[in-house]
């Protein structure tokens, strides 16, 4: 048995395994060094992501979403036909498992140290509120109130600009999916203008032809770094859909923290043509903003809410119908193992007083409107 495993190590493929030691250094010294974190985010992640962007662009539909199917298929093409050969023969079963053993470590190294060189070093980068300039402090109750009183009034005017269903929730006014993606991207190209570190020059996110799924597993988009495409659920209600995909296109130009990803699809969506895009940017503010309120004084978050039109008081139950069908213990099981990855990416709030997208939004508040910080 030490034979066979003398020989499996000396294999050319083993060599695959110091990626993984290589991974964790780097994700090491990410974390204990966000200033290598953002260099590494503006300048070789710049050129690792366009170029692979660039080509996954070539194809209409989501890479990543085909590469998931395939890699799932030949895992279970690979399970039964490893079983297959233990059953029928006998003799090597040992070397057999440890040769299978050590090509799933091989396949489990590469993936780790394609996802940390891809966008792992990325969750580690400066946060955004130290390059934007917006001054992230401890805010009060009437500044929150402030806030979701003035996203309440700016969500129910636009309202009244989009269009609806026969069932009076909201409709979206684009063609297709692909011509919102376009505008998504529009808008980051625009952003970029004011914040040179969110890059223009990607591709449009991609819906995904399995969205429903996605659903069952409560994600509304992902980003998957192998390809560099931000991918989208589109069987979600309409009104989520512009400011999801700005989420994602954040995420590909190098900001990982969900938070942050958040306010800068807001002020992506805020600067487009479209108001669906400004309407789901200032819904998607609010939505943080109300429930962060609701927290510290419900009585001021009823009054908030009583500011809202029936077009958004509809766009809201709407969107808490699709959800709750979606209630599953799949669900709950996926929701547990995203919190976990988040949290293994350093995701947890440090001591803003009501979560950082709400912070950056306060941030951006206090600025537009002149306010001491």
């Amino acid at each position: 048995m030490k034979k066979d495993c003398r020989e499996l190590l000396h294999q050319k493929r083993c060599r695959l395994l110091l990626l993984l030691p290589l991974g964790l250094c780097l994700t090491v010294t990410a974390k204990f060094s966000p200033r290598f974190a953002e260099w590494y985010a503006t300048t070789i992640y710049v050129w690792v992501s366009k170029l692979g962007n660039f080509i996954s662009s070539w194809f209409p539909f989501s890479v990543g979403e085909w590469v998931v199917y395939g890699l799932a298929a030949a895992f279970v093409t690979g399970i039964a036909v490893y079983t297959i050969r233990m059953l029928r023969y006998k003799a090597g079963r040992t070397r057999r498992t440890m040769a299978c053993f050590l090509h799933l470590c091989c396949v489990a190294s590469v993936l780790y140290f394609l996802f940390v060189v891809n966008c792992g070093i990325n969750y580690y980068r400066y946060p955004f509120s130290e390059v934007s300039g917006l001054g992230v402090r401890a805010s009060s109750a009437e500044e929150l109130i402030g806030l979701c009183e003035e996203l309440a009034l700016k969500a129910s005017s636009l309202r009244l600009e989009v269009r609806e269903d026969a069932s009076g929730v909201m409709a979206s006014s684009f063609g297709s999916h692909y011509e919102q993606a376009q505008a998504a991207r529009d808008c980051y190209d625009r952003l970029s203008e004011q914040y040179p570190t969110l890059q223009a020059g990607y591709g449009p996110p991609k819906p995904v032809l399995w969205s429903r799924g996605m659903s069952y597993l409560q994600i509304t988009g992902i980003f998957f770094p192998f390809t560099f495409e931000a991918n989208v659920n589109v069987d979600v209600p309409a009104y989520s859909i512009p400011s999801t995909m700005c989420h994602e296109l954040n995420h590909l130009r190098g900001y990982m923290r969900e938070d942050e990803a958040n306010f800068i699809a807001y002020l992506a969506c805020m600067l487009s043509d479209s108001v669906d895009f400004r309407y789901s940017g200032t819904m998607l503010a609010y939505i943080h903003a109300s429930n962060a309120l609701y927290e510290v004084d419900q009585e001021a978050f009823a009054q908030v809410y009583a500011l809202l039109g029936e077009g958004v008081k509809r766009d809201l139950a709407a969107h808490n119908a699709y959800w709750r069908q979606f209630e599953t213990p799949i669900a709950q099981a996926a929701d547990s193992v995203n919190g976990a990855y988040l949290a293994a990416n350093g995701q947890v709030d440090g001591v803003q007083s009501y979560g950082r997208m709400v912070d950056l939004l306060l941030a951006e508040y206090r600025q537009r409107h002149g306010l001491s910080y």
